[in-house]
């Protein structure tokens, strides 16, 4: 498959697209540092904060004010893994470990954005942002249709200071407008929430080194996670249950995000929860409501703050103060 996914439930997305055989599409880290040679210095995080003039430093030099970040330089399998707050010179002599690095410990709103660029110059851009759940986890995602114009005016800029010459598509997660690491990729967790021919716009993008997408009448979208406790076996959904699931009312897409036949410590998950499926949605009630039921029938406690039985005036007052919080 010229669009390359390593993660076979996302593979949906991807079967009816066209896409030449020669065109090298990456959607996760791996092939995008392999497939761009020119550009790798991207997926070094010391390097991202140096090219914004962050307080940052490698683990031969302390910092001299904290709290700190402290992360792997580099990490193609699973960014955010190792990221620590460190509070104290005691903290960050007993965690950092070589190949580590600290950068200033950021505050604001986490926002992951995805970019089109076209000869190091940005074409398109969408911005998703993450409302937390616990234990490393995320509740669910919100991709906006707002615009962010002080963000995007900076990524921009950044854009096309240090990736001249590039086409393709970008992901750059950012904390306060800052930047904390960069993609040679797209976020393959909900492209059908991003509109209809999106995908073959991207495409064009990589084959003919155009953006011509139609993007006047945006939507919230919503990416909703059911997570069960760890050390239990899970079973697969049938055929039948998949059906009737992905027959729900609003829902775009659903990936159930684990292998029947590998145990679980094959895949990688955050410590607050084994992801059991993700559900796409253009109404956040919908996917909520979906969760519940599918948690029902996996045995396990709904993992959102939304019981079963909900109304949707209680839903909404409660994803009110939910926003207002993050």
């Amino acid at each position: 498959m010229p669009i390359y996914e390593c993660d076979p439930w996302r593979e949906q997305y991807f079967r009816d697209v066209d896409c030449p055989a020669h065109v090298h599409i990456p959607t996760d880290d791996m092939d995008g540092y392999k497939f761009n040679p020119r550009h790798r210095r991207i997926y070094d995080r010391l390097w991202i904060a140096q090219s914004q003039g962050l307080e940052c430093g490698s683990i031969d030099s302390a910092p001299l004010r904290y709290p700190v970040f402290c992360k792997p330089v580099t990490n193609l399998k699973g960014m955010g893994a190792g990221t620590s707050v460190l509070e104290s010179e005691r903290a960050f002599l007993e965690n950092c470990r070589p190949g580590d690095f600290w950068m200033k410990l950021l505050t604001g709103a986490h926002i992951s954005s995805d970019w089109a660029v076209v000869a190091g110059e940005t074409a398109w851009c969408r911005h998703t942002r993450g409302i937390p759940g616990f234990g490393g986890t995320f509740d669910y995602w919100i991709i906006e249709a707002r615009l962010h114009r002080r963000l995007e005016r900076y990524c921009r800029a950044w854009i096309r200071a240090h990736l001249p010459g590039y086409t393709g598509m970008v992901n750059i997660e950012t904390i306060g407008g800052r930047i904390i690491e960069a993609h040679l990729r797209f976020s393959d967790q909900w492209p059908d929430l991003y509109g209809r021919q999106w995908l073959e716009a991207v495409v064009r993008l990589y084959s003919h080194g155009r953006w011509e997408f139609a993007d006047r009448r945006r939507t919230e979208g919503y990416s909703v996670v059911l997570f069960g406790p760890h050390g239990r076996s899970y079973a697969y959904p049938s055929p039948a249950q998949l059906a009737s699931y992905r027959a729900a009312p609003a829902v775009s897409s659903l990936q159930i995000t684990f292998h029947a036949d590998r145990p679980q410590r094959a895949h990688v998950m955050p410590p607050g929860g084994f992801r059991l499926a993700v559900i796409n949605s253009g109404c956040l009630e919908a996917a909520l409501r979906l969760r519940a039921w599918m948690a029902r029938d996996f045995g396990v406690q709904d993992a959102g703050i939304f019981a079963v039985n909900r109304s949707a005036s209680e839903l909404r007052s409660l994803l009110n103060a939910r926003a207002t919080a993050a």
